[in-house]
């Protein structure tokens, strides 16, 4: 099964192992530093599940589930 970004709970930490998404929302995302290799950890959910606050590199980050859905983690 492969994991994902948004199948992370609050507290639990984990190393990008690729960046799915197509177009603008993959280069959105790789500018923001979440690439391969990258060490986060999730933070919280927003009261309506959606968006997600994650921890990477010292500095927080926000986005949205369709969002996080395309970041795979390693095993």
């Amino acid at each position: 099964m492969t994991r994902t970004l948004k199948d992370l709970t609050p507290g639990e930490s984990a190393r990008i192992k690729a960046v799915t998404g197509h177009g603008i929302i993959r280069r959105r995302i790789t500018e923001m530093g979440l690439v391969p290799g990258v060490e986060l950890m999730m933070e919280r959910y927003a009261p309506l599940g959606d968006p997600v606050e994650v921890k990477s590199q010292g500095f927080h980050l926000s986005l949205r589930k369709e969002e996080a859905n395309t970041i795979i983690l390693e095993s």
